[in-house]
């Protein structure tokens, strides 16, 4: 059986929203009212289109085209603060994601955070985050970023061997990313994390055992684990490449086990934290209640049971058909594409959003947000429990054994809801696609 059927990093999938008429962010700020709130900037550009991705990005952008979205975006910054203005909105993380945000030149760089400081307000002792790749990761862009008091940047090494690299359709080699990491942890960042791929053809758990450990030797706080997924309009599909479920699982299993005993905690997954760095009692946090806005084009806003965002797309000529209507945007106050979640929707979220991360759902919240039982109002958890996926472990709370995290990629989805696979298969098929995430049936006892 597969036990990679989707990525639960968020619910809905961005394939359940649908067009929008009659909703002004102005009614909905707020839920923007106050401090604590997250902000993040989609920046929509890569030198190349790596062989698996299937995120909101385009290659080939000058300066001038880059120029022409970060103008867009300042436009957008000056009319969303004339509604967060009044409710006094302030941000406590500031996270900017791709696409690829290094690849804005420094002078672009300085510009972002200038014009997000000066239209909206960030809080002192934020957490500053953003994404790089070895190409990109250049000493005057992290001095400018040092500056700029960024906490975390994340890198995409995914592979130290270059035949790894090279079936991923990855623009840099292994030496590359060696200095550009030797480089970046110079800098002392709060946090550096380094995201590694398994699940590769011709991939072997020796290989990947080799690139983690020599992940570990850069002295990250952080290392992510994905399995590679090929989705529909990426180029591997183009190629024919089709991955191996069962020896992907195998290479999680030894590689997370390496990594738990060179000291890292999991703390999901894919994240896996250095104990020394983690904070000895994490603060509970309603992951499914926060509230975030998305500035750019690409990224996703969440205001209470409104979800919003551009339209999903994959392709080239999709991602560039958004990026322009996105340019052309006269009114960035009035939402056009979302979706709005009933009292089951929520809850899904929020069930999804703590149980596949640790320390998982805590009991006594849930009954005060939601006033019922968790075990009962979802009985597959209880299922999970006595089948050794899910323990009731920390004291009021309910969470993924070591086996059950190994498997989220297969539980997660047996919690979305019959209308949310509804919507998610006509958007598919409404594309040409058909159902992706595959059957949830199938022995467990195999892995």
């Amino acid at each position: 059986m597969n036990p990679y059927i989707q990525y639960m990093y968020s619910y809905p999938h961005k394939t359940a929203y649908r067009p929008m008429e009659g909703v002004d962010l102005k009614d909905w700020a707020g839920h923007l009212g106050g401090p604590g709130h997250g902000l993040y900037l989609h920046v929509p550009f890569c030198q190349g289109k790596c062989g698996f991705c299937n995120l909101f990005s385009v290659t080939g952008a000058g300066k001038e085209e880059t120029e022409a979205y970060l103008d867009a975006v300042e436009r957008q910054l000056g009319q969303y603060s004339q509604c967060l203005d009044p409710v006094g909105a302030s941000f406590s993380s500031f996270t900017i994601g791709g696409g690829t945000p290094l690849l804005l030149t420094v002078r672009q760089l300085d510009r972002v955070f200038s014009m997000t400081g000066r239209y909206l307000k960030m809080e002192e002792g934020r957490d500053t985050v953003i994404e790089t790749a070895p190409n990109q990761t250049e000493r005057e862009k992290l001095k400018l970023l040092k500056a700029a008091g960024v906490t975390r940047v994340s890198m995409g090494v995914q592979s130290f061997h270059e035949g790894e690299l090279k079936t991923l359709k990855r623009g840099h080699s292994a030496g590359r990313a060696r200095e550009a990491l030797k480089l970046l942890m110079s800098f002392e960042f709060p946090c550096v994390n380094i995201d590694l791929i398994y699940g590769i053809p011709g991939q072997r758990v020796e290989t990947l055992l080799e690139s983690v450990r020599e992940a570990v030797e850069f002295g990250p706080r952080e290392i992510f684990l994905y399995p590679l997924y090929v989705k529909h309009g990426v180029r591997l599909e183009q190629e024919g490449t089709v991955p191996e479920p069962e020896l992907a699982y195998a290479q999680y299993k030894e590689a997370s086990s390496f990594l738990r005993s060179e000291g890292f905690y999991q703390d999901s997954m894919r994240r896996f934290v250095r104990r020394e760095t983690r904070q000895k009692n994490r603060e509970f946090s309603d992951c499914g209640f926060s509230s975030s806005l998305a500035l750019g084009c690409g990224g996703r806003s969440y205001l209470g049971n409104l979800h919003f965002c551009t339209p999903y797309a994959v392709t080239r000529e999709g991602c560039l058909k958004e990026l322009r209507t996105f340019a052309a945007t006269g009114d960035f106050a009035r939402i056009t594409h979302g979706i709005r979640l009933s009292e089951d929707e929520v809850k899904r979220r929020y069930v999804i959003r703590h149980l596949l991360i640790r320390p998982g759902v805590e009991k006594e919240a849930y009954r005060q947000k939601f006033g019922g039982d968790l075990l009962e109002d979802f009985p597959l958890v209880l299922q999970w429990i006595r089948e050794g996926l899910a323990s009731e472990g920390e004291v009021g709370y309910v969470a993924l054994t070591d086996r059950g995290i190994g498997l989220s990629d297969y539980l997660g989805p047996m919690l979305i809801s019959r209308d949310v696979q509804k919507k998610m298969d006509q958007w598919e098929e409404a594309h040409g696609l058909g159902r992706t995430h595959g059957s949830l049936q199938g022995s467990l006892k195999k892995l």
